[in-house]
């Protein structure tokens, strides 16, 4: 992460608090963790055991590279450097003309044949980062989707050696950060908490992003108590607190039903913590009392 101390920009070098192998293995499809949800993903080429095999022992060679890597950094980790201070934005993600959009996964209601929206990702005519397109309500003559309109970039997993899934482990902050410049549109921000079990893997945290239209930039600085809980779009009635040692994804949806073209730039996102800020979950943490029928 990068850390904002005096209007100076510190990289701390990558820490790893530990090895954490995931609990299955599919050896037909390299060092990966079948996830069964979300789109089918169509240009996937099938491949044989024999050919799968050979793919990953010529991967073998680097995975060691980086395991070995991730040892020395955990070893070699500064406390101190972890160690967030009152006040500070560490930059989780910033944006300018280096930065690798290929980390970012962009999709579109018409990517499948569900709307007419379109979108695009990133670098924009100051050097920052730039989410922009087309949004479209119409509807396709399919005589199944019923509601469409929306445009989503979001952040690829974090993955250890050997293909193992990570986390971002935000635990020491209290809000979210991001400089943005927009239209004057409300946006989506999508926390993803992909837990152990599948019932968990499509869980997701949200609040919105309200802009401001004009040349002005702005900070907008969102606690994490504020986020709701989804799965697969739905509000939950049971709402938790977001789970912060274990977020998988960061992302952004533009879908306020306003046909036309949109533009949000973005600076970066970052975390802060505020000590001040006590509150774990800003909705009710109630239990449905059990209903016995017939009683």
């Amino acid at each position: 992460m990068y850390r904002f101390i005096a209007n100076k920009l510190l990289v701390p070098s990558t820490c790893v608090r530990g090895l954490d192998f995931p609990g299955v293995f599919v050896p037909s499809t390299s060092f990966h963790e079948y996830r069964k949800s979300g789109y089918v993903d169509k240009t996937q080429k099938k491949t044989s055991t024999r050919e799968s095999i050979r793919n990953g022992l010529k991967e073998l060679k680097q995975e060691i590279k980086n395991w070995t890597a991730e040892v020395k950094d955990g070893v070699m980790m500064d406390p101190i450097m972890a160690m967030p201070l009152p006040g500070e934005v560490d930059a989780q993600w910033f944006f300018n003309q280096n930065t690798n959009f290929d980390d970012w996964v962009v999709t579109a209601d018409s990517d499948h044949n569900e709307g007419h929206s379109t979108c695009s990702f990133g670098v924009s005519p100051v050097g920052k980062g730039l989410f922009s397109g087309n949004l479209s309500t119409q509807l396709v003559k399919d005589g199944k989707v019923k509601n469409a309109g929306y445009c989503n970039i979001k952040s690829i997993r974090p993955l250890k050696s050997f293909k193992r899934d990570s986390f971002h482990d935000w635990s020491a902050y209290t809000h979210l950060v991001l400089r943005v410049r927009g239209d004057g549109r409300s946006y989506m921000i999508n926390l993803g908490s992909a837990g152990y079990f599948d019932i968990n893997w499509n869980d997701q945290f949200h609040f919105a992003l309200y802009t401001r239209g004009g040349p002005h930039w702005q900070v907008s600085k969102i606690p994490f108590s504020k986020f709701f809980m989804t799965s697969k779009g739905r509000v939950q009635d049971h709402q938790q607190a977001v789970p912060l040692n274990r977020i998988t994804s960061f992302g952004i949806t533009a879908a306020d039903k306003i046909n036309g073209p949109f533009r949000l730039e973005i600076d970066y996102v970052g975390l802060e913590r505020d000590p001040t800020h006590t509150e774990i979950s800003a909705y009710e943490q109630y239990k449905t009392p059990y209903f016995y029928a017939g009683y």
